[in-house]
């Protein structure tokens, strides 16, 4: 028996929105808290020219948002169109949007929090009388005029209040201050010209002098001893120009909190320039450690989608990789003339300020590392003019060799030597992993490592998915010595080996890094770059612990060190070389 065909539901008829509702569900996307409403605010006051900006709140924005500025200002007929939906001055067609140069465009900030507040708004574009208009649940009605001064001043009272869904989600004050601050601070640091101010209950949270010095500004968002401690940089490689300040390799957090990226003077989140700054310090920091970072990157705003989320806090690159070889060449290459040389006292302050057990109980402020200058090493050099350090036991890095002499091996492991100015512990197999890695980086020329050519070819078994990775890596391995092709599509033909000498089985090598590789692949959108498979391959062609070196192999290892770019740590981030300056030593022992 079968059954009736089901009725289809009753549907009511299409119909457009009203421009209230259209207006609250605008402001869903845009208004998330008090935090995005003075954000967009904010934008407006810059957007016309603003130098002082003053922002008072109360109950922690929910009650009460006023924003202040001194720019230009509106006439009377331009701020009542101001408050209409899509109304702006920042664009005028679809083109426009490929060029982007304003913080807003889209006109849906002020409408949007109208929809959700009690807004009046109050502007003038010279001293004098003031236009005011006041808007509830979309309509506005005319007040009369007031005296002021240029500029607008925009207030939000009882925000959410038609929207309690909304105010549900809203975290404690403290929570939602925080995130004021927050944005208001990134507003002070990237423009340093502007004079800002918050308040909450007239107390003041920020407050910037507008002096135009971007140090300056950090000084006076996060504090003068964080700020000395950065290491400024500009950059270019003719697609992105990359500026900011960088924290030396030491200076870490266990978050990102601290890392603030702005593209053509935006703030945006962006995993592409997290990435990039990942790769610069991966062979310098700890794991798990996150660098300081305050990065601003210019680029044609052409190259730059900015129109993919409400909140215009992300942004698309049409090409991501001039974008990221910008970012992680810049800070490298300024953190490799910008390092430090770690003490034995700073080696175990860093190791205890890291300890999670001891970490309340150490007096260790990760902010007092001085910056020395790391250049590449010669008994001849002298060394560059830099920054004054303030810790007495950190080191130029060119007198490292001066009187250098070898004493011996301990634990056949590390190389004890001594310089004119300090005992000298150097971990072998660290030590030459940082030669190797930087021969085949290149950086000490474009002399190929010697290979060894194998009578027979010889064949080595590598998993299907392993093969599809070693696709784009074959010129890599050709840099390090191996000549190999795919044969067939689970394994590799090996035509030359490098020669390692010391007995080490080249073949091993390849086998091991294979293994790593395949190690690799099971985790998901693995893609090793080109640095992974340098470092891979570097440690396992490395010196290992427990070899026993010879005086002669000794002297050699340590002045291939000197040579390299960075010899106080090796790709992983693990520290080669620990000095203990002799006068310490002759304190301890009281002489």
């Amino acid at each position: 028996m079968s059954s009736a065909p089901l009725s289809p539901p009753h549907l009511p008829p299409i119909r457009l929105l009203d421009n209230h509702t259209i207006n609250q569900i605008a402001a869903g996307e845009v208004i998330e808290r008090p935090a995005s409403a003075i954000k967009e605010l904010v934008e407006n006051s810059l957007d016309a020219g603003a130098t002082q900006v003053t922002i008072r709140l109360a109950d922690a924005g929910r009650t009460l948002i006023e924003v202040a500025d001194n720019g230009h200002g509106m006439a009377p007929e331009e701020a009542q169109v101001a408050l209409l939906r899509h109304a702006t001055s920042k664009i005028n067609c679809a083109e426009d949007l490929n060029q982007i140069l304003s913080y807003g465009f889209r006109g849906e900030a002020l409408p949007s929090i109208a929809s959700v507040s009690h807004l009046t708004l109050a502007t003038s574009p010279t001293d004098g009388s003031r236009t005011i208009l006041f808007v509830e649940e979309g309509r506005i009605s005319p007040r009369p005029a007031e005296s002021g001064p240029q500029g607008t001043t925009i207030t939000v009272e009882h925000l959410f209040a038609n929207v309690p869904a909304r105010l549900k989600f809203l975290k404690t004050d403290t929570t939602e201050i925080n995130l004021i601050a927050e944005t208001i601070n990134k507003f002070a640091i990237l423009r340093p010209d502007v004079a800002f101010r918050l308040l909450h209950h007239d107390t003041t949270l920020v407050r910037t002098s507008g002096s135009r010095d971007s140090l300056t500004a950090l000084a006076e968002v996060w504090s003068p001893e964080l700020a000395r401690a950065l290491v400024p940089f500009t950059t270019s490689n003719g697609y992105a120009t990359v500026s900011g300040f960088i924290s030396p390799p030491h200076l870490t957090k266990p978050t990102r909190a601290m890392q603030w990226l702005f593209v053509n003077g935006r703030s945006v989140r962006s995993r592409t320039l997290t990435a990039a700054i990942d790769q610069a310090y991966r062979s310098l920091t700890p794991d798990r450690r996150y660098p300081i970072a305050v990065l601003f990157i210019d680029l044609n705003p052409a190259e730059i989608d900015v129109n993919v989320s409400p909140t215009k806090s992300e942004i698309k690159f049409h090409r991501e990789g001039g974008v990221f070889d910008a970012v992680r060449r810049g800070i490298k290459d300024s953190l490799l003339s910008h390092g430090m040389v770690p003490s034995l006292a700073d080696i175990s302050a860093v190791n205890e300020a890291l300890n999670p057990h001891t970490q309340s109980s150490i007096p260790f402020d990760l902010t007092s590392f001085a910056i020395a200058a790391q250049s590449p090493l010669s008994p001849h050099q002298t060394a560059p003019q830099h920054r004054e350090t303030s810790d007495p036991n950190s080191q130029h890095l060119p007198d490292l060799l001066h009187g250098l002499r070898i004493l011996g091996q301990v634990d056949q492991t590390f190389i004890l030597a001594e310089n004119h100015d300090s005992l000298l512990i150097i971990d072998q197999h660290v030590a030459h992993e940082r030669i190797l890695y930087e021969m085949l980086c290149n950086t000490r020329g474009t002399t190929p490592i010697e290979r060894q050519r194998l009578l027979e070819p010889v064949t080595l078994p590598v998993e299907r998915r392993v093969a599809a990775l070693l696709t784009d890596h074959l010129p890599e391995l050709e840099l390090m010595g191996f000549e190999v092709e795919l044969f067939g599509a689970d394994s590799l033909l090996v035509r030359s080996i490098p020669a390692l000498g010391r007995g080490k089985s080249a073949l091993a090598v390849l086998q091991d890094l294979l293994d790593e590789l395949a190690e690799g692949a099971t985790q998901p959108n693995y893609t090793p770059t080109r640095d992974d498979v340098y470092i891979m391959c570097s440690c396992k062609m490395a010196i290992k612990a427990g070899d026993p070196l010879g005086h002669a192999e000794m002297q050699k290892l340590i002045e291939d060190l000197a040579l390299t770019e960075n010899p106080y740590l090796c790709p992983h981030g693990r520290p080669i070389t620990i000095t203990w300056p002799k006068g310490d030593l002759r304190r301890r022992f009281k002489r």
